[in-house]
């Protein structure tokens, strides 16, 4: 199953991070500096429960396209 997670911020990005540890195929849609830091570094979350780095980690900001 494909999942997307629409706006990776301060809850879709660790809800899509744990999915995507568990592995799941997730893809993260995100804009502008989220984005592009997502695309070049992955998708970090910290927090009181440790670190989880995903990478790489797909992003998009165009979810009608197929291209990822």
């Amino acid at each position: 199953m494909r999942i997307a997670v629409i706006g990776t911020g301060g809850i879709g990005g660790p809800f899509g991070a744990s999915l995507a540890t568990a592995g799941a195929d997730v893809i993260f849609v995100a804009r502008g500096a989220h984005l592009a830091a997502i695309r070049k570094d992955g998708l970090r979350i910290e927090g009181d429960r440790g670190e989880t780095h995903i990478r790489p980690a797909r992003a998009t900001d165009d979810i009608a396209s197929r291209r990822r």
